[in-house]
């Protein structure tokens, strides 16, 4: 038994105008569940990053990533769910280097209070990187 074919032709569908529904896919997202996680998993050993953690860049390149994504912030230079992907996974980074470079100070110890917070309202955005710029003007003294 033959299956009839369709006599019409295939239209093209319409584009949607606009900006895209999906923005924070578009941006990334947050790792709400690596960050929700982290503390469980303890400081990172010294010579390695946590399986399935954030990368462990040296040390002073994950402050000046960290510096540029709350500078990001505070310029809202960027959708609101694009810059809490980029402070996230700044401090998630920075966090991860300061385990593996065994560095426990103010600045640390600020990103593994911060990425662990599962709300990240502007407000809170806005303080803490204003709190992390502070902390790093201050080491860089």
């Amino acid at each position: 038994m033959a299956i009839p074919l369709n006599p019409r032709p295939l239209q093209a569908m319409p584009r949607r105008q606009g900006r895209a529904r999906n923005l924070p896919l578009a941006c990334g997202g947050m790792l709400l569940g690596l960050a929700a996680s982290l503390p469980a998993l303890g400081p990172a050993p010294a010579g390695g990053a946590v399986m399935g953690g954030a990368r462990a860049l040296p040390y002073a390149e994950s402050v000046q990533v960290t510096r540029k994504a709350a500078e990001a912030v505070l310029a809202r230079s960027g959708a609101e769910s694009c810059l809490r992907g980029k402070l996230t996974n700044a401090l998630l980074g920075l966090s991860a280097s300061c385990g593996a470079a065994g560095q426990r100070n103010a600045l640390c110890e600020l990103a593994d209070q911060a990425v662990v917070q599962l709300h990240w309202p502007l407000s809170f955005m806005d303080d803490t990187s204003r709190r992390l710029l502070e902390l790093i003007k201050d080491a860089e003294a």
